[in-house]
């Protein structure tokens, strides 16, 4: 496993050095916690620019995961990757980027933008014309004069065929222990979830799915030890959940690594 995904790390570093040594750097590093849940071998990275519309870098697995064609990324752009949208969640899917712009600029302040990660998911359309289910978390490198994201570095996983799954729109941002802390949660679908977690049980989940211990998660969150075992406990109370496993897949289901 790791092999493939050191290959993928270590390409967007070798043609992306503007990289290295800045907060982007820490964002990329962030996902290598999800090498054990997220395939490798299916994943890749893309550079977006929205000004443009086409994509500055795409990793060599991209042609691996889906079949589809690098060359046509970089000189088409938006268009060519929109055409392989499911048009189902086209629509559903730009909604939500929206919202997460709308909320990053008018509720995150400017210096802490280029902490945020957002991550969501839709249906695309492989080399053989069969859906799969694609989970994207993309960092912003670059700001327009008004602070809003217009060049991010996105990291995409297939994940699982081309069920139907709600489309959930999510804002992290990084606090002073590395750790991301979640800021916006949404689920998109029309059958919404009938459970209220509160970002900061959402946050819980996503430690404990990636194997981290009460006591780190207190750490990691600035809270008490009492705190996350009280967060633990009503967690599982809403989700009717009994394990840790089950809850691992909770999280893969709606997004939350």
């Amino acid at each position: 496993m790791s092999e493939n995904t050191l290959d993928i790390f270590k390409e967007i570093f070798k043609t992306q050095k503007e990289y290295q040594g800045e907060i982007v750097e820490k964002h990329i590093n962030k996902l290598r916690e999800l090498d054990e849940y997220l395939p490798p071998i299916q994943s890749f990275f893309i550079v977006t620019n929205t000004t443009t519309q086409l994509y500055e870098f795409v990793s060599k697995n991209f042609e691996y995961a889906l079949g589809l064609d690098i060359e046509k990324m970089e000189t088409i752009g938006a268009s060519y990757w929109f055409s392989n949208h499911h048009p189902e969640d086209l629509p559903i899917w730009m909604s939500a980027i929206e919202d997460l712009m709308l909320f990053t600029m008018t509720k995150v302040p400017l210096e802490d933008r280029s902490k945020l990660t957002y991550t969501w998911n839709f249906r695309v359309k492989n080399a053989q014309g069969e859906y799969l289910n694609l989970y994207e978390h993309q960092s912003p490198t670059f700001f327009d004069e008004t602070g809003k994201p217009i060049i991010g570095v996105a990291h995409c996983s297939i994940v699982g065929n081309g069920e139907p799954r709600p489309i959930i729109g999510v804002i992290k941002k990084l606090n002073d222990k590395n750790e991301y802390e979640t800021i916006y949660y949404k689920n998109y679908s029309q059958k919404l979830l009938n459970i209220s977690l509160s970002n900061r049980e959402l946050d819980v989940i996503r430690l404990i799915a990636l194997n981290n211990t009460t006591k780190q998660i207190a750490d990691k969150l600035f809270l008490s030890h009492h705190t996350i075992s009280t967060h633990r406990k009503n967690i599982l109370r809403k989700l009717n959940l009994s394990s840790v496993v089950e809850l691992v897949n909770y999280s893969l289901l709606n997004q939350l690594l």
